[in-house]
């Protein structure tokens, strides 16, 4: 029996993958059973974050690294750690900003919702550059010089979001920020895989690099890394943690706090609601470990195989299947599901309307529908779940001149 229907609510079967709307990435047992057994007994958060940081450390070249309540709450952390360095003062009046530099440069491009994040710490966003192949309007994009430019005596740091076809090269951006002086930020959120990217990004010489640990990874949803500058995550850590303590009395772990590098302790800072519980990091860091040794590597033939069998299903029909492959060798396949709209007489968004509100409801990626296009990732399909979406698709994918199955 499912624990969702013992309380009232229907269960999905999951064909987006680790979105967040959905709950995230399925956690392996061995993370489970670590998320359990860190909830038996206690032990100090400060302590457990040394713990990450050096786990962290060992596993994408950082300084230091904390674990945080998602890559989103990374964001924030790491703009606050920026923002206010060791500076005890600032921490106490952030998100307030007056007296101290709070621009962070960004490409126009790069602009998304999740820089809301950035911008709740307390920065003020200043946009660089056009994306000019987008608007017709010619050739261009965003270049450094345009970065160099936007910098001057309220600029904190530049915040960049990565991915690969990223604009300009992290390694140009973060050439010009160190040139003035100031740190770089990545949102790389969900740049996991390839596995490398838990070292190349760092490598450009960034300062501070969010990952998602609900992603790829396969921890907790409600988790992230970031990972860099060993003060800028202590200062970051010091923002997040409960600071309830005498400060002759408080002894956190060297790998992530300097204590000698303060006189006090910081009230309660901005990341204070960003809490990351025990059960959490433990979670996170075994997941780690499964992640960057290559433990999730071996599942990506019985997702493919689950994918063509799919496919298989959908012979016949007023569709197109294509299987998708990682070039990586590390990525999930998907499958690409083309509707002839005119021959089903129903549009992609109707049908993946009717697939959600279905018995059993199902939610496929939407990414694609503007083209009319279904979008499978199999990380939450099993071998029974499969037969399920296939036999939903089919349903739903029958126009009125099919034959029924």
């Amino acid at each position: 029996m499912s624990l969702y229907v013992d309380w009232g609510l229907r269960p999905i079967i999951n064909a987006s993958g680790a979105v967040t709307r959905l709950g995230g990435a399925p956690m392996p047992p061995a993370v489970l059973d670590a998320f359990c057994a860190a909830a038996q007994e206690c032990a100090p958060l400060d302590v457990l974050q040394g713990l990450a940081s050096r786990e962290i450390a060992t596993h994408t070249g950082a300084e230091a690294g904390c674990i945080t309540s998602g890559a989103a709450a990374g964001l924030l952390l790491g703009t606050a750690a920026i923002l206010t360095g060791n500076d005890l003062g600032r921490m106490e009046r952030l998100p307030n900003c007056t007296g101290f530099p709070d621009e962070f440069v960004i490409a126009r491009e790069h602009r998304n919702g999740y820089d809301h994040a950035v911008r709740a710490a307390g920065a003020r966003l200043v946009e660089v550059g056009f994306h000019e192949p987008i608007s017709g309007a010619g050739v261009r994009r965003v270049e450094a010089w345009e970065y160099a430019a936007a910098c001057g005596p309220q600029t904190a740091g530049i915040f960049y979001v990565y991915q690969a076809s990223s604009h300009p090269p992290l390694r140009e951006v973060v050439a010009v920020a160190h040139e003035k002086g100031l740190p770089v930020l990545v949102d790389a959120a969900g740049q996991l895989p390839p596995r490398s990217n838990l070292r190349d990004i760092l490598e450009t010489g960034a300062d501070l690099v969010c990952f998602s640990g609900g992603k790829a990874i396969r921890g907790p949803q409600a988790t992230g890394l970031l990972c860099g500058r060993r003060d800028l995550v202590s200062a970051a850590a010091m923002q997040m943690l409960d600071m309830d303590d005498y400060f002759e009395l408080w002894d956190p772990p060297l790998e992530l706090i300097d204590k000698t590098q303060f006189r006090g302790l910081p009230r309660h800072g901005i990341g204070r609601s960003l809490k990351v519980s025990k059960e959490q990091i433990m979670a996170v860091l075994t997941a780690l470990r499964l992640f960057a040794s290559g433990a999730y590597d071996a599942e990506l033939v019985f997702h493919e195989r689950r994918l063509q069998q799919i496919a298989t299903r959908l012979a016949g029909l007023p569709v197109g299947c294509r299987l998708v492959k990682s070039a990586d060798s590390q990525s999930l396949p998907t499958l690409e599901i083309t509707l002839d709209e005119v021959a089903l007489g129903r549009s992609a968004f109707d049908i993946c309307r009717s697939l959600r509100n279905g018995n059993p409801s199902v939610y496929v990626g939407h990414w694609g529908l503007e083209h009319c296009q279904l979008i499978v990732n199999p990380l939450h399909i099993s071998d029974k779940n499969a037969v399920l979406l296939a036999t939903r698709l089919v349903e739903e994918l029958q126009s009125e001149c099919s034959d029924p199955r």
